[in-house]
């Protein structure tokens, strides 16, 4: 029986440990797997195009629903929101939906501003202002993966916070506060954060890169409730046990943005929160 125990000891430890490593990664493992692509959205047959509303003057879009995404690169990402409209199209087969992505890589919430008022160049092409669209949702997103960082981290989201006063006051004023809604983003790994593309980062500063994005994430989640807004809390929904974002959410040829998996992920936290709070008649 002694000569057995230690065996007997190795073979449960080990049991134990592969208990342990299937309690993290299997939920992931799980939920990444169940993430379906959806089918393609419906679109609209003998489209005459843009046109402008009689009743507000500005321009209007022949879908049934047009839906404004206001964002960095993390909104980029999501492109022509093909899965966002087949999600939509999951909940609302009867409905259309067009969305214009106003997601500009490496842009801070300073941008974002100019994005509703003026003019924009992005992607080799004109953006008409934002308030010139009647749309019936803007979606703005935290901008958090790219922060103020000249100012120190209190400061910079103080600021944070006078632009999104500022576009709250000429949006509440513009349009009804129904339609905006704020949305964070994916979160970060304190360990890896753009490992691969910022190679020569120590250990120290990553992590304080990560941490410094994450309470972005955190404060335009705060504001929503603050200006007493809608928010679509994507940022806590993809952190892992251990706080850090999961790893199947991020490409790894970067370590930031949204993998693949990561747009399907945030595309169906988007159509969810419009079928969990009625927004869609």
């Amino acid at each position: 029986m002694k000569n057995n125990l230690p065996k007997t000891l190795s073979i449960l430890l080990s049991f134990v440990l592969v208990a342990y490593l299937f309690s993290l990664y299997l939920p992931d493992l799980i939920e990444k797997h169940s993430l379906k692509v959806p089918p393609a959205y419906k679109k609209l047959d003998n489209v005459q195009g843009v046109s402008i509303s009689s009743e507000s003057g500005k321009v209007k879009y022949p879908q049934d629903y047009t839906i404004v995404l206001l964002g960095d690169s993390m909104t980029e990402t999501l492109g022509n929101a093909d899965e966002l409209r087949g999600y939509l199209n999951e909940y609302y087969p009867d409905k259309t939906f067009e969305v214009l992505n106003y997601g500009y890589g490496s842009t801070n919430i300073t941008s974002g501003r100019e994005r509703l008022t003026g003019t924009t160049y992005h992607a080799n092409r004109d953006f008409r202002p934002i308030l010139d669209i009647d749309y019936d949702f803007l979606i703005i997103e935290s901008f958090g993966h790219n922060p103020l960082s000249q100012y120190s981290g209190e400061e910079g989201i103080k600021q944070q916070n006078k632009v999104l006063d500022d576009m709250y006051s000429l949006l509440a004023s513009e349009s009804a506060r129904e339609k905006i809604i704020f949305m964070s983003t994916i979160g970060t790994d304190k360990i890896t954060y753009a490992k691969n593309s910022q190679k020569d980062l120590s250990p120290e500063v990553r992590k304080q890169w990560a941490q410094e994005r994450d309470s972005y994430l955190e404060n335009h989640l705060s504001q929503a409730k603050f200006y007493g807004l809608r928010s679509i809390d994507v940022y806590h929904a993809s952190l892992d046990s251990q706080g850090n974002v999961k790893d199947y959410l991020v490409r790894d040829d970067d370590n930031i943005h949204p993998s693949p998996s990561g747009t399907l992920f945030i595309s169906k936290k988007i159509a969810d929160f419009f079928h969990d709070n009625n927004l869609i008649q």
